[in-house]
Parts: C-alpha cells; sequence; structure tokens
C-alpha cells in the first residue's frame, strides 16, 4: 500500500499517483494567475501534508503558505 495516493481529472480522465515514505507526493495545481501547491511527506513518522499559494503558471513560485497539517505519529 502506498503511503500517499493522489487522484486528478481533467478532459482526459482521470489520473492517480502514488508516492511513498521516501519519494512523498507533490502537486501543483493552478490556472494562468493563481494556484496552489501541495506537498506531501513523511517526517519524524508522521505524515505531513502543505499547501501552498501561487502565482499559477504565470509566475509559478510559492507565495505563501495556507496552511501545514500534521497527522499523529504512527499513520
Amino acid at each position: 500500500m502506498a503511503q500517499f495516493y493522489a487522484e486528478i481529472q481533467g478532459d482526459r480522465g482521470a489520473a492517480t499517483r502514488k508516492g511513498n515514505k521516501k519519494s512523498g507526493l507533490f502537486a501543483h495545481v493552478r490556472g494562468w494567475n493563481i494556484g496552489v501547491r501541495v506537498e506531501c511527506r513523511h517526517e519524524d513518522g508522521k505524515d505531513v501534508i502543505e499547501i501552498h499559494r501561487t502565482g499559477g503558471s504565470n509566475r509559478p513560485a510559492t507565495q505563501g503558505r495556507i496552511m501545514i497539517y500534521e497527522g499523529k505519529g504512527g499513520e
């Protein structure tokens, strides 16, 4: 079983990806001027999910953190 799992739907149908504790899982979902970057990683025995806002395809650099969620140890 994968540590992390992602699913996305677009005009070509659905696509899925798996990530493990070492690789993590990263996504950048965006329009032209706005987007979010999601990072899933395993750190100190916990799953951590971080969400950042970006300037979309026009300015893809991270512009600030929206939230960080840390799961309980052993998850």
